[in-house]
């Protein structure tokens, strides 16, 4: 199911959001079955979307040269996030079997991330990995808090934390804590800094990353006043987007001002960037994926390690 979307797109709060609107005006629908679509990946190599439906437990994959959606993998583990290693690997985060793995080019799926000290995990929802093989997750409880995006369970942890796994150990190791519900997680362009946004605090907090692959400080870098954000994302003139659920897609400037959103007909969960010049914009929103091809381009970090 495919068309157009005709509606104001646009808001524009500070004039610097308005070289943002010079694309196209209009969403495109490229799908719309999904019970709650999460976690898209622009996949350069096979020129498709993946992207997880969650309660139906099932990754999708729309073909940009023919248009077509397809089922990638079906019985998921209740994916969520989704993302390529330096190699090009797909790691998923599996809310269901609560766990971080790693899908081989032979199509062996690995388990990268299941316990912490020797506890199960709640419900990984999204990742991030540095160009030195280190992964960093969020693992809130979404998934355990009922049975619609993966399966009801107490938490063998007891909180929501961020957490990191060693390159050359593979251990799990806690990054982070004082997390509400902890969520998207994103790397500065130079790999330098880690976002991390809270879905139940309402705001995006932004952690210094150390030479040893610990983290320093974690404030406040944006308050959400009243939105909730999921996912995070930069563009290639630094500048933030944020997946804010009701209020469509939010847009900061480098201060962490609030310039302008595009505004979706659907709860938005998700967005990445995508396409031949990475300027399609694609945005998983309840029910649907949309696109937008744009006037920016998403971010291609430089890697800091041969």
């Amino acid at each position: 199911m495919s068309g157009q979307i005709e509606f104001g797109l646009y808001e524009i709060l500070d004039d610097r959001f308005r070289p943002c609107t010079y694309g196209d005006t209009r969403l495109e629908q490229l799908h719309g079955d999904c019970r709650w679509a999460e976690g898209p990946l622009y996949v350069p190599a096979w020129r498709q979307l993946i992207w997880s439906d969650i309660p139906n437990d099932r990754i999708l994959r729309w073909d940009e040269s023919t248009g077509t959606v397809g089922v990638l993998r079906s019985v998921a583990g209740h994916s969520n996030g989704n993302t390529l290693d330096r190699e090009g690997r797909l790691i998923t985060c599996e809310q269901g079997n609560r766990q971080v793995t790693r899908t081989e080019h032979d199509g062996t799926v690995t388990v990268l991330a299941s316990h912490y000290q020797g506890k199960r995990l709640n419900s990984p929802n999204d990742a991030v990995v540095r160009s030195d093989g280190a992964i960093w997750f969020s693992d809130p409880d979404f998934g355990i808090t009922s049975d619609y995006e993966g399966h009801v369970a107490e938490s063998e942890i007891g909180a929501c934390n961020l957490y990191r796994i060693d390159p050359d150990s593979g251990e799990v190791q806690l990054a982070a804590d004082g997390f509400r519900g902890p969520n998207g997680v994103l790397l500065s362009h130079d790999e330098q800094r880690l976002y991390v946004s809270d879905s139940r605090a309402g705001h995006i907090r932004v952690f210094d990353i150390r030479e040893d692959g610990t983290l320093a400080g974690g404030g406040v870098h944006i308050e959400g006043k009243g939105s909730r954000f999921d996912n995070i994302r930069f563009d290639r003139d630094g500048r933030l987007w944020a997946a804010a659920f009701e209020n469509g897609i939010h847009c900061y400037a480098g201060d962490g001002t609030l310039i302008g959103r595009i505004l979706v007909p659907e709860p938005v969960s998700n967005l990445t960037f995508g396409g031949p010049k990475n300027n399609r914009l694609f945005i998983t929103a309840t029910t649907s994926l949309y696109s937008l091809v744009t006037s920016m381009s998403g971010t291609h970090r430089v890697p800091r390690h041969a």
